[in-house]
């Protein structure tokens, strides 16, 4: 009988990495079934199953048929459509597990994978990531590991994401109408939705937004508390409202040296103070990206580890629109551009209305 959940968890060449996840895996599955898959070859097309993928790295961060996985994934294209998965990282190292998870998940959702928020529970070599949450749990640092994973595994199998009869989409950028590629894309999006959602647009542009300065955590939980931040300005009187309210962002972003753009880099790290007070695991995270070269593979892999695996936005499938375009207003003369848009289009109307009609 099939099980309702598939483990993928390419098999370590060397047994002893796996001793630590295996005890991990144990804990988090008593009473669950689920259908293991360790080698590539025993891969093929799935729709709509739950996936937990568990990889160990051992001291090198290199786990071998980890790469036939991601390769596989990487050329069956629409291969996990209607899949939603989580994600288990274990390391001999305190570097990789965090590249490694952003980098699988990248290219899962590019297959049209789906993840839940905050889809990642990691093991380094001390767990020392879990030091406070072994605090608030009352136990040690294996243990909190263990139920962590167990309580991912929970959200996972019981995770079902909201549909909203008309949503709400908050789009934030820091460009230049005039001449950004990014928000020409933007634009033939807007065209296309705005009949079927509510849309807010907000430009944070021009050091709109200071960076989060790193205040001590009881004075940012005590702003988070009321939905506000110590230095206030247009985050608190904009952005964190319409947070609030949204189904779904929508972030803009061209590729700025590899990078997402100061200004939205700024915004991101100063939505911690509202994070203290709400979690947004029912909220969307979709983005638009375009390189003037390339590298927006990197800039949607940043965008993931801050929004998704940080900050606890759902990731839905094919979550981003990626695209090179380099002068002023060459992006909506790319080949296949119109398909691409109308496919972006559905892909928003769909995950957050569960329908595809617009």
């Amino acid at each position: 009988m099939e099980s309702s959940l598939l483990l993928f968890r390419p098999k370590a060449s060397e047994d002893v990495k796996t001793n630590r996840l295996q005890q991990v895996l144990d804990y988090a599955f008593q009473g669950i079934s689920y259908d293991p898959i360790e080698f590539a070859n025993q891969l093929s097309p799935l729709n709509n199953r739950k996936i937990l993928f568990a990889i160990d790295l051992g001291n090198s961060g290199i786990n071998f048929e980890y790469y036939h996985f991601l390769k596989w994934l990487r050329t069956h294209s629409n291969s996990l459509c209607g899949c939603t998965a989580a994600i288990l990282v274990d390391g001999g190292s305190e570097l990789y597990t965090k590249s490694i998870a952003s980098e699988l998940v990248f290219s899962a959702n590019l297959a049209g994978c789906a993840f839940v928020g905050r889809p990642l529970v990691e093991g380094t070599r001390t767990l020392d990531n879990f030091t406070i949450l072994s605090q608030n749990m009352g136990t040690d640092s294996f243990g909190a590991y263990q139920e962590s994973a167990r309580i991912l595994v929970k959200r996972l199998l019981e995770n079902s994401f909201p549909v909203h009869k008309r949503p709400n989409i908050l789009a934030l950028h820091a460009s230049i109408r005039q001449t950004s590629n990014t928000l020409a894309l933007w634009q033939q999006v807007k065209i296309k939705i705005e009949n079927s959602c509510d849309l807010t647009e907000i430009n944070v542009r021009n050091g709109a937004v200071s960076d989060c300065a790193g205040c001590p955590y009881t004075t940012c939980l005590h702003f988070g508390e009321e939905g506000r931040c110590f230095y206030g300005g247009v985050m608190v009187e904009q952005v964190f409202p319409a947070i609030k309210k949204a189904d779904a962002l929508v972030m803009l972003c061209p590729n700025y040296n590899d990078a997402i753009s100061a200004n939205l880099t700024a915004l991101v790290n100063r939505l911690t103070a509202l994070f203290r007070q709400t979690r947004f695991y029912d909220k969307a995270v979709f983005a638009i990206i375009v390189s003037g070269y390339s590298g927006s593979d990197l800039i949607a892999r940043q965008l993931i580890a801050a929004l998704n695996m940080n900050k606890s936005f759902y990731l839905p499938g094919n979550f981003a629109m990626l695209e090179t375009a380099n002068n002023a207003g060459t992006a909506l003369k790319l080949p296949g551009i119109d398909d691409r848009i109308e496919f972006f289009c559905d892909q928003i109307i769909l995950v957050l209305k569960g329908s595809s009609s617009l």
